[in-house]
């Protein structure tokens, strides 16, 4: 929608990025109030768009640093639902946040002791629902499978499944930066929107990356924020807390702290085993089975 907001701009087809807008969009800005704010607040002080860049979020919102020909603004665009614009804005540029991670830049090795199945991982859609979520792209979304089974036994107890209270380790060394817990555990197919990452903890490398461990369970974590970690030190137990229907572990690399205002970025592995066999500095994708090597 940025692209076609951009194109439209600069070919001066105001009257289509007035078609753009959602209902209440139109009834607050109207075609006329949308032709002259671009025409002459916009186009004959600024010129035309050059560049256009994401740099993050404001409010929900995405922000982009746009530079035209005369001027240097953000546009913050809002969509709805179905990719209807329902709100829009210029400002004067803020300073820009935390930079982007493309991906981690500090040695992990994987946050569990056995082996452990990519249900959702990768850098497509079809690999991984994540990556239609600019704050948790790259995610991956991990359990434990048996027999083509994540559980053995009463589908609603969540000590039926193989992944529910295994322990989760430290990847690498770093600093405890968040710790949210007393989320209660869900019944299995059941969901609580209201704590979406349930009980979690955020660890932060030396080198600025931030590491998201999400749906852990109530009560197992056992590190408080400050704390240095080691690799491989355990720090709390997989759960299933939060936006969660199954016991599993979700497990992000963001540029910021807080989940909604960060960037993802794609989490490499240094050496491990993908359905036996070994990886070096490797990206996991769905529906592949992952281990350490020790």
């Amino acid at each position: 929608m940025a692209q076609v907001f951009s194109d439209m701009y600069n070919s001066t087809n105001y009257d289509g990025i007035y078609e753009l807008y959602d209902t209440g969009m139109k009834k607050a800005f109207t075609l006329m109030e949308t032709r002259n704010f671009f025409r002459e607040n916009v186009n004959r002080l600024t010129g035309d768009i050059k560049t256009m860049g994401f740099v993050g979020f404001r409010d929900g919102a995405h922000v982009y640093r746009v530079e035209f020909d005369r001027s240097v603004a953000d546009l913050v665009l809002s969509l709805n639902g179905q990719n209807q614009i329902n709100g829009l804005f210029l400002s004067p540029p803020k300073p820009l946040r935390t930079p982007v991670i493309e991906r981690n830049s500090t040695p992990v090795i994987l946050p569990f002791e056995e082996e452990w199945f990519v249900y959702w991982g990768g850098t497509t859609e079809a690999q991984n629902y994540h990556v239609r979520e600019m704050s948790q792209q790259y995610a991956y979304d991990l359990l434990m499978v048996k027999d083509g089974s994540s559980f053995d036994g009463d589908p609603k107890e969540n000590e039926s499944y193989f992944a529910f209270g295994k322990n989760i380790i430290a990847p690498c060394n770093a600093r405890v930066v968040q710790v949210i817990d007393g989320v209660p555990d869900n019944i299995p197919g059941e969901v609580n929107p209201r704590d979406l990452t349930g009980n979690t903890l955020v660890l932060q490398t030396d080198l600025g990356e931030f590491i998201l461990f999400a749906h852990l369970q109530e009560g197992s974590i056992i590190v408080e924020e400050g704390q240095e970690v080691v690799q491989g030190e355990l720090m709390a137990k997989c759960g299933n807390s939060g936006n969660s229907t199954e016991p599993h572990l979700h497990l992000s690399l963001q540029n910021t702290l807080e989940m909604n205002d960060a960037i993802g970025g794609k989490l490499f592995f240094e050496r491990i085993l993908v359905d036996g066999q070994l990886q070096v500095d490797y990206l996991p994708v769905k529906e592949q089975f992952v281990k350490n090597t020790n």
